[in-house]
């Protein structure tokens, strides 16, 4: 990448593990034992028991990225699941659904992806819930500083997240010019960084990301940008590929992918 763009990343990924300890903090500081509203809230939709060992999990696979490595795609999903959060992990899309996201990039290298060297994992809200629904209980058994935290951590995830795409974008396309001995030449660099947002059902109406979903619009703007964010099913249980395969009309694969995030973006948006 070029020097804009790891700057752009460094001073996300900074700001996001400072925000992160800073909502930690927030939790010791009120007294919220949050992990205990999400044993609690696990426990009422009868999940098998499992040590919570990160509350507020932010994604260490970010420090992994150097300023040699290519990023063309950021993905979003829900919030930590029950894998990302253990002490061992503490990383994005690193269970079940990751393994189908990586897999399906891998089988399709048309698409010029490696999902784990060339995309950038976040999540609509860093607080672990074994279960996204989980959340909600969470916040009606911890009141107001609980539902505080879970709210603002969405708005910022969204605002972040949009500033970086955006930032982004700016930086990794345009035309690069080379020479040759007699002539001079172009050739297109990027066609620029694209925001999956995966996992749209809680963003429907009514659902609990909607509060997510109408600060991230709000973030675009009119900017070009927003015409590189697509919207699928989630990948977990294989949603992804099942919803893909039914929509698929015989076309190119990148077509077909992008048709049916901009369906399920207008769905959502509009």
């Amino acid at each position: 990448m070029n020097a804009q763009s790891w700057k752009i990343i460094c001073k996300f990924r900074t700001d996001f593990k400072e925000k992160v300890a800073e909502w930690t903090d927030y939790c010791t500081q009120n007294k919220i034992k949050l992990s205990e509203f999400q044993k609690n809230a696990a426990i009422k939709t009868k999940t098998p028991d499992y040590s919570i060992e990160t509350p507020i999990v932010y994604n260490t696979d970010l420090d992994k990225i150097t300023k040699d490595d290519e990023i063309r795609m950021i993905v979003i999903g829900d919030n930590p699941g029950k894998d990302e959060q253990l002490s061992k992990n503490q990383k994005y899309l690193c269970g079940q659904a990751g393994k189908l996201a990586e897999g399906f990039f891998k089988k399709n290298s048309e698409l010029g992806v490696d999902f784990r060297k060339n995309v950038i994992i976040l999540n609509k809200t860093p607080v672990h819930s074994a279960k996204t629904n989980q959340l909600l209980m969470m916040m009606k058994e911890g009141g107001e500083k609980v539902e505080k935290l879970i709210f603002e951590s969405e708005l910022w995830m969204a605002e972040k997240t949009a500033w970086l795409h955006k930032e982004l974008n700016k930086t990794s396309s345009g035309v690069e010019k080379t020479s040759g001995e007699n002539k001079s030449s172009e050739k297109q660099i990027s066609s620029g960084v694209e925001l999956w947002l995966v996992g749209y059902s809680e963003l429907k109406k009514g659902g609990f990301f909607v509060p997510y979903k109408n600060r991230l619009r709000e973030e675009y703007g009119d900017d070009g940008a927003w015409n590189k964010v697509f919207v699928f099913q989630h990948f977990s249980m294989n949603r992804f590929m099942i919803d893909l395969n039914e929509h698929k009309r015989g076309g190119n694969l990148k077509e077909e992918i992008h048709s049916l995030g901009n369906l399920h973006k207008k769905e959502i948006f509009e």
